[in-house]
């Protein structure tokens, strides 16, 4: 296909994967932060291909994984009552909450609805002024301008039948998080090319420089993925450590600023709960006092809703590279995509679903 062909050359990924092994002279670690790198990385077999001297771990970088379930559950509530109608992405549908999720509010006649932008919501809100219109705003700095704007653009028109419950998170306090943990691997990261096509990839630079770790944003491509291990391994394997720009053909250093414009008017910085991970201080968005009216939270009083994690799932584990999926007892039994215990398993970017889909029989038979 035009435009992907060259991204997916065989003679390039492999002249790619021997300049990588050529050099990989120590044991390193690498994460990509984002799930559909990961996606990329279990479906290429990128990972097999690679010198036994470098890892890859999966990160936190599914935003559907992450979503606590308590936010599930607060959706799950609002989609169930009366005069609402709840819009979401499709990935959030199966998205396990304590007892059920969406799809089964679903289907005992709550009318949540598949939309493919927020804006949509809002049409949708305008339309039916007397219901209530919801849209679960899901998602790292990719998706909050967007989710941002829809909140702005009710505001402008005097909708006021319109609101959102937010789970919006950031990804340098994870990142940083993850540096912190007295279990860190991550000798270099993977940085998510569409999260630094809106933010640039200057929050990163510090960080790089303060733990003397290499990050390197890039595309999700397979010879995407591969320069920028190679980035990676070249910078871990000359003692140097600084921010890499392989996805250049769409990143710029300061990112898109009208995108972050949008975010500073509508949102504010807050600490924010992940999914199997906990409390990461200031790595959320939430609305601000001046929007305040339109947050499904306050508006529909669901903040009392607290949750427990499944016993069983270890997607905690999994998000922070502790484990790989196929460590998980309950993989592929207890927890499948039809029957899944954690977001991990049922999300299209969780390190899960990646590793049933693609290498299931391997890893259970090995079991």
């Amino acid at each position: 296909m035009k435009y992907l062909d060259e991204f997916r050359d065989p003679k390039l990924a492999k002249y790619l994967i021997e300049k990588i092994n050529k050099i990989a002279s120590k044991k390193w670690a690498i994460m990509e932060l984002c799930g559909g790198q990961t996606h990329t990385i279990i479906q290429y077999g990128i990972d097999q291909l690679l010198s036994e001297n470098i890892e890859m771990i999966h990160g936190p970088g599914c935003p559907v994984c992450v979503t606590p379930l308590e936010v599930i559950d607060r959706a799950i509530e609002i989609a169930k009552r009366k005069n609402v109608i709840f819009t979401s992405f499709g990935d959030m549908l199966r998205v396990p909450g304590s007892n059920e999720d969406l799809l089964k509010a679903k289907s005992l006649g709550a009318d949540v609805r598949i939309v493919y932008s927020p804006l949509e919501a809002v049409k949708i809100a305008k339309a039916n002024p007397q219901k209530e219109v919801v849209f679960f705003a899901v998602g790292f700095e990719t998706t909050a301008p967007a989710n941002a704007m829809a909140i702005k653009h009710a505001s402008d028109l005097g909708v006021t039948n319109f609101s959102e419950i937010v789970s919006q998170v950031l990804v340098p306090p994870a990142m940083e998080a993850i540096l912190n943990s007295p279990l860190n691997r991550v000798n270099g990261f993977l940085a998510a090319g569409h999260v630094c096509t809106v933010m640039g990839y200057w929050e990163y630079e510090p960080i790089a420089e303060k733990y003397s770790v290499p990050i390197v944003p890039t595309g999700f491509e397979p010879v995407d993925m591969l320069e920028g291990i190679y980035l990676a391994v070249k910078q871990l394997e000359e003692g140097i450590a600084f921010v890499e720009n392989q996805y250049s053909r769409s990143i710029k250093r300061e990112g898109n600023e009208a995108a972050q414009n949008i975010l500073k008017e509508v949102f504010q910085i807050e600490d924010k709960k992940w999914r199997g991970i906990g409390e990461i201080p200031q790595s959320g968005l939430g609305i601000n006092k001046k929007y305040e009216n339109y947050d499904a939270a306050l508006k529909f009083d669901v903040t009392s809703i607290k949750t427990e994690e499944s016993k069983l799932c270890i997607s905690g584990e999994i998000l922070q590279g502790n484990k790989k999926p196929f460590e998980c007892p309950a993989f592929g039994k207890e927890c499948s995509p039809v029957n899944p215990l954690g977001a991990t398993m049922v999300s299209n970017e969780g390190a899960c679903a990646a590793y049933y889909k693609y290498n299931r029989y391997k890893y259970l038979v090995n079991q």
